[in-house]
């Protein structure tokens, strides 16, 4: 474990470029083992849940390359290990992603409960009812793990192989929408999706799988057709930008009142995002052909009501709507902007429980039921001792903590590493005082 010390207050300035959307390099690791022959992924970002996930893929048998300058070679060759390993399975929620390619490739599949952040329930029905349209038995077990703890795993099997299918998805969901289309990729005939995920990380995925030969319509829509395979090519694929890590650098200039250019970002992308921080008061500039985002120093920083001078909201949706895991970061600098905004998280119901870090810093929340809280503004922070509790809000924290005057120290600084390749690093070439240390505190101190 380590510790993030946060010297705050002090304007930053320079360029940031963005990394490759982990969302879309989780499920595409998972789809590269459906081949046999080597598949090369480029602008893959170097975070702690896409290393877990290649090393799960090492694991059930597949030779991974060494992740370097964003380039990664996956050969899964063979592929004779259907469980997942417990241990590995419970540090990232992707891992449930591997159980649609081990069904493809060995007719069966162990899932251990995945792990992931801890923002309250996330329901994996969606995958099992796609899994069992498409051919595949479930069978529900419990067994001790390793501590003597009871441990729940989900068997699934098709020893004759998948068959495609016309499937509704109980509800629009990412990582469901992301199994149907590899497990799709490699059942005999057609598959329709419908109610399926639009976002950009689900259409990179069909990408891929169309490079190595599936033969997807309706990419971009809720509505996906499939036409599996038994016959897998090689190709290379580019990860795109992570607007999501873009859009936490967009927050960051704003909370630090701070002039950033961020690169290799997808405006196109990101509309609604620019849209919601503009209600916040936030301007940014756009340039396409160079694929930048410029946030100036000097900002309005007014929160905008709505017509008749009602308190604005910003809630999150399914894509194109404003993004579940942008929640978090636009509070954060909601707390600096004149007004009053009431935030609704719809999703994950422990998702803002994180806010009671930020009122002992000093910002006016009040966080009126699990899923709704009111940020009234600009409220001067303050450091403060903290620890992370997921990705999204650990970032959201280490930006309030920028903000902040004072020292913060910032524990589980892990948590953000998941889903943030070399922060501390990156902060540091904008000017951010933050430095890393061990921590050494007693577990359960």
């Amino acid at each position: 474990m380590s510790t993030m010390i946060v010297e705050g207050g002090s304007r930053l300035s320079g360029t940031i470029s963005a990394a490759g959307n982990k969302n879309e390099a989780l499920p595409v690791i998972s789809a590269a083992l459906l081949c046999s022959e080597p598949v090369k992924l480029l602008n893959v970002p170097a975070i702690g849940d896409v290393r877990t996930m290649l090393r799960i893929a090492e694991a059930l048998g597949a030779e991974v390359s060494s992740l370097k300058k964003g380039s990664v070679s996956i050969q899964a060759g063979r592929i004779e290990q259907s469980m997942l390993p417990l241990n590995l399975a419970q540090e990232v929620r992707a891992s449930i992603l591997f159980a649609s390619s081990l069904l493809v490739r060995t007719g069966k599949a162990v899932i251990p409960q995945p792990g992931g952040d801890h923002i309250g329930r996330r329901r994996l029905d969606t995958h099992f009812h796609v899994f069992q349209a498409l051919g595949a038995k479930l069978e529900i077990s419990r067994k001790p793990a390793d501590d003597g703890a009871p441990q729940t795993l989900y068997t699934l099997r098709a020893p004759d192989g998948l068959k495609g299918a016309e499937i509704y998805l109980d509800e629009a969901s990412v990582t469901g929408t992301e199994n149907a289309l590899i497990a799709a990729a490699g059942a005999r005939g057609r598959t329709i999706i419908a109610n399926a995920a639009s976002e950009p990380h689900v259409q990179g995925l069909c990408w891929f799988l169309q490079k190595i030969g599936v033969k997807i319509k309706g990419i971009g829509s809720n509505l996906l057709t499939v036409y599996g395979t038994d016959s897998f090519g090689s190709g290379d694929h580019i990860i795109g930008s992570d607007y999501v890590e873009a859009a936490s650098f967009i927050g960051l200039a704003a909370a630090t009142k701070s002039e950033i250019t961020i690169t290799n970002v997808n405006p196109h992308i990101m509309r609604m995002i620019f849209f919601q921080f503009r209600r916040i008061g936030v301007e940014v500039e756009t340039e396409d052909h160079s694929r930048t985002v410029h946030v100036p120093s000097k900002q309005p920083l007014k929160i905008q009501t709505d017509l008749g001078g009602a308190i604005p909201k910003i809630e999150d949706a399914p894509w194109p709507g404003f993004p579940a895991d942008l929640v978090s970061i636009i509070l954060v600098a909601a707390t600096q902007c004149k007004g009053i905004c009431l935030f609704h998280e719809k999703l994950f119901e422990a998702r803002l429980f994180f806010t009671d870090r930020l009122q002992g810093m000093g910002a006016q929340i009040v966080l009126c039921d699990p899923h709704r809280a009111v940020v009234s503004g600009p409220s001067p922070l303050f450091g403060s001792t903290i620890v992370s509790p997921d990705i999204r809000a650990g970032m959201a924290l280490l930006i309030a903590a920028l903000a902040a005057e004072g020292t913060s120290v910032i524990h589980n600084i892990e948590q953000v590493d998941r889903g943030y390749q070399d922060i501390d690093a990156r902060l540091r070439g904008l000017g951010a005082k933050v430095e890393r240390k061990m921590d050494r505190r007693k577990k359960g101190g």
